[in-house]
C-alpha cells in the first residue's frame, strides 16, 4: 500500500458472494463483539451487510471504518477469512483510494469507479465513523 495517504482515515470494503454470507456475518459479529483492550475494539464503525450494489461497490459487502494506526492488526484479523478485502485510506482522492493506493486482501474485484466522487472532495469524511452507505 502506498504511503501517499499519511495518517488518513482507513476504510476496509468486506465483499462476499451469497453462498458465503454466514462467513461474512460471522466476522461482522466477531468485529462488534471486540472487547476492551482487544486490538479490533478500536474500530470506528462496523457497517451492515448490503446485498446489493452500493457506491462504487458492486459485489455485496459490509464496510469497517478505522484509523490508519490500526491498519496491522486490521489486515492479521481479516487476511484469514478467505473473502476479498479492500482496504483504502480515505484521502481527498477518491478515485486514488478506491485505486493507486488501495490494497486488497484475497482477489481483486470489480469497482465501478465512475461513480467515485471528483478529485478533491470526497464525500466519505462526512460519514467516517458515523455510516456506510
Amino acid at each position: 500500500m502506498a504511503d501517499d495517504a499519511g495518517g488518513a482515515p482507513y476504510h476496509a470494503h468486506i465483499y462476499y458472494a451469497a453462498h458465503q454470507r454466514d462467513v461474512a456475518a460471522t466476522l461482522r459479529a466477531k468485529l462488534l463483539a471486540a472487547r476492551p483492550g482487544e486490538p479490533m475494539s478500536g474500530l470506528r464503525f462496523v457497517g451492515e451487510l448490503r446485498d446489493r450494489k452500493v457506491g462504487p461497490h458492486i459485489t455485496s459487502q459490509f464496510e469497517i471504518h478505522f484509523e490508519a494506526w490500526l491498519l496491522p492488526a486490521v489486515e492479521a484479523e481479516l487476511a484469514d477469512h478467505g473473502l476479498p478485502i479492500l482496504l483504502h485510506p480515505l484521502t481527498l482522492d477518491d478515485l486514488a483510494d478506491h485505486t493507486s493506493l488501495a490494497r486488497w486482501i484475497g482477489t481483486p474485484l470489480e469497482l465501478d469507479l465512475t461513480v467515485l466522487d471528483p478529485p478533491g472532495v470526497n464525500q466519505g469524511f462526512a460519514r467516517f465513523a458515523r455510516t456506510d452507505f
